[in-house]
């Protein structure tokens, strides 16, 4: 594995690296029981569908700017004017850079989620109780260093801009990754961060449907992703509904609700803004109300809401705070188990085709509509 760094990440004024006092159980599973056969069946799945980094074609010249430019060529700032209100008109060429830069502040949000990952798979490794669990977190963690991987590179090699972690992300992260009890690390990482991750992915995907590179890459892991988040659902099965007193579950739904802030949070790129020198509290104010935007974060929860009620999660408290959020018109979508797929919201599949209507390369990728 060798590439060039053209745009190494920024570092954080913390400091290069960041040591976290993660104290956790680790529990040696004497039995080998192997009791979970649809843990061993996600176990075997994941081994078969392996892939390695250097199997996409990084030769790919990657130019988003020209990209968007062709689509702002053809009328796409009118459009994005007209629908989304931006809180000051933007002009051609400020509608390319807010795309820019937006697009590189997902992708590097997903990097940083990945390495979240990798680390939080390692811990549900030593402390989850059940071996076949332990076997299924283990090829994870190969996952997790292979996503970590493309997106670092992608980022670095291809794309030219990148962000640092969000202050909202890095929250979670920490909480997930110091908390010593093993359903707090599934429930933080399968269901709430790497559910959001799934509809990010996708709506990426369907945003960039005219770059090869990125629907070779974003394709992969969302295969990946979507095992995933069915081993967080599998492995939580009935834990919450019947083996929890009501102050241990009081303690999830608190973290549910904690966790469901923070991700919206961390989508309302105040880091774009101020990276843009924009007027930081004007645009954040407009993130938080604009319709497009309000909807664009609400479809991020379109898998998290079935597999919490799938897990019986979706109390009465949260889901008064879900209603709040509206965020309860995702509850009989279908959950993980029984659909791992996410699919855009058509109506936000209808937008994004017509932004990208001057590029004949989109136009001609059918399947990228569904992501």
């Amino acid at each position: 594995m060798e590439y060039r760094q053209h745009n190494p990440l920024p570092i954080p004024v913390s400091g290069a690296y960041q040591s976290l006092n993660a104290t956790i159980e680790t529990v040696l599973d004497w039995q080998y029981e192997l009791r979970k056969q649809n843990l061993l069946a996600l176990y075997e799945k994941g081994k078969t569908l392996a892939w390695n980094a250097n199997d996409l074609d990084w030769s790919i010249d990657v130019d988003i700017e020209k990209m968007m430019r062709e689509r702002v060529a053809n009328g796409a700032a009118t459009l994005m004017n007209t629908l989304m209100k931006p809180p000051v008109p933007l002009k051609d060429d400020e509608l390319v850079r807010m795309q820019l830069h937006m697009n590189s502040f997902m992708l590097s949000q997903f990097l940083h989620g990945e390495q979240g990952a990798l680390l939080a798979t390692a811990k549900i490794v030593q402390s989850v109780p059940w071996e076949e669990a332990k076997f299924y977190a283990a090829n994870q963690v190969a996952d997790e260093a292979r996503h970590v991987e493309v997106y670092h590179r992608y980022l670095t090699e291809k794309l030219g801009i990148s962000y640092g972690v969000n202050d909202q992300l890095r929250q979670l992260l920490d909480t997930i990754l110091c908390d010593s009890r093993w359903d707090i690390t599934f429930l933080g990482m399968q269901i709430m961060v790497e559910g959001l991750a799934l509809a990010a992915f996708g709506v990426t995907r369907l945003q960039m449907a005219d770059e090869p590179l990125i629907q070779d890459l974003i394709g992969r892991v969302m295969a990946d992703e979507s095992r995933h988040v069915a081993f967080g659902v599998l492995s939580l099965s009935d834990l919450y509904r019947s083996e929890m007193t009501s102050s241990e579950l009081r303690e999830r739904e608190e973290f549910v609700i904690e966790a469901t802030h923070l991700l919206r949070d961390r989508l309302l790129m105040e880091a774009v803004f101020e990276r843009l020198d924009w007027d930081t509290k004007l645009w954040v104010e407009w993130a938080k109300q604009t319709p497009f935007m309000v909807g664009f974060r609400q479809m991020m929860f379109q898998k998290i809401v079935p597999n919490l009620k799938r897990l019986g999660l979706l109390t009465p408290r949260v889901r008064a705070e879900y209603e709040k959020l509206d965020l309860l018109k995702f509850e009989h979508m279908k959950d993980s188990v029984e659909d791992p797929d996410v699919t855009p919201p058509h109506e936000l599949v209808e937008l994004l085709m017509q932004f990208m209507a001057a590029s004949p390369a989109a136009q001609g990728n059918g399947a990228s509509a569904t992501a």
